[in-house]
């Protein structure tokens, strides 16, 4: 985490004088080649195309219909530059999407919309979420999608539209944007469900022992609570907008579905919240116990240190200097001293193991 930050920091300098809008990647490069894909549909027909280069993709020229071009990896300025070309893309929307640190948001330029997005990941690998920047372009007839990678969350979608399923194809691509949209927040849900099992697992581990590691897991979990909540509150701003039917890109159709994405985001954001006061919880229970081992080892401690006071006292009293003591020159004083200091201190040792003092 802290090599990301520095990396981001180090990436934010290069930007510095630098003129609005100009195109300098700002983020880490997830894939090792820009490739741009495009599907092309209308209620009867769909066409799909890869571009191996740019000079294939200035040479191609798109029919009717709905358009959908994606592109993957975003560390190349100047495939954005052809695609702002092509769209006639605001400057300040390219320089948006190089840099892959972008809060959900969405902007009106007039002839398109543009959003952006996170998208978070499960990793089962290294147990952590990744989060992802996706830019959404939405025009009257054509959608854009900008990813840092091929993660492959939109598959589905494009299967939908191969398979003609829900007459995805008829809908137009005010429809497209909105499922894309879905994708992004359902896939809040699974990431909810895989940090709410790991807070429960982790609780039910604390509750048995506390080892070394758990908090260092804890803070871990409050790190990606805290980065999930970045993604899903501004994104619900976004959608909020979008339904409220402030913006002319969407149909009164599509509306409902938008209702229904902003529901599953404040869902999203209770069952966050609630995570988050489990989370914290967890962090008293682990403070507790922690107390409760010190409290434990010093009592003993403490235990220890009376059982020997009698037996320091009895040698004190026998280390004064005066010449006439009582079994002072006895044969048997010594061993009547170790007696005195054995007594007392087993008797002190069974009153406290009455009191349960020694558990």
């Amino acid at each position: 985490m802290r090599n990301g930050m520095r990396k981001r920091s180090r990436s934010r300098s290069k930007k510095i004088g630098m003129p609005p809008g100009a195109l300098v990647h700002l983020g880490e490069i997830k894939t090792a080649q820009s490739t741009i894909s495009l599907i092309e549909y209308d209620a009867a027909r769909l066409a799909e195309k890869k571009f191996a280069s740019l000079a294939e993709s200035r040479a191609y020229q798109p029919g009717a219909g709905t358009l959908w071009l994606n592109v993957y990896g975003l560390h190349e300025p100047e495939v954005l530059t052809e695609v702002g070309r092509r769209f006639n893309l605001h400057p300040l929307v390219l320089e948006d999407i190089l840099n892959t640190d972008q809060r959900p948001k969405v902007d009106d330029y007039g002839d398109y919309l543009y959003l952006v997005a996170r998208f978070l990941d499960y990793d089962s690998a290294s147990q952590s979420v990744n989060s992802e920047q996706v830019s959404i372009v939405l025009g009257a007839n054509f959608v854009l999608t900008f990813q840092e990678r091929p993660t492959g969350a939109f598959d589905p979608l494009r299967e939908r539209l191969r398979g003609d399923r829900g007459q995805i194809r008829a809908l137009g691509a005010d429809y497209l944007a909105y499922a894309l949209l879905d994708i992004v927040v359902d896939r809040y849900f699974v990431m909810l469900e895989k940090t709410a099992e790991r807070a429960e697992l982790l609780e039910d581990e604390m509750l048995g022992k506390v080892t070394p590691g758990v908090l260092q897991t804890i803070h871990h979990l409050r790190r990606e609570t805290l980065n999930l909540r970045r993604a899903v509150w501004p994104l619900r701003e976004v959608i909020n907008t979008l339904q409220r039917g402030e913006s002319r890109f969407f149909k009164a159709a599509t509306l409902p579905y938008l209702r229904d994405i902003y529901d599953h985001t404040v869902h999203v954001i209770e069952s966050l919240e609630a995570i988050r006061d489990q989370i914290a919880g967890l962090m008293d229970i682990y403070f507790s116990s922690i107390s409760y081992r010190v409290n434990r080892e010093v009592r003993l401690l403490t235990v220890i240190a009376i059982m020997f006071m009698p037996a320091a006292l009895i040698a004190g009293v026998f280390g004064m200097n005066f010449k006439i003591m009582p079994l002072l020159d006895s044969p048997a004083g010594f061993f009547v001293a170790l007696g005195l200091m054995g007594v007392i201190g087993l008797t002190v040792g069974a009153v406290f193991w009455r009191r349960r003092l020694l558990d």
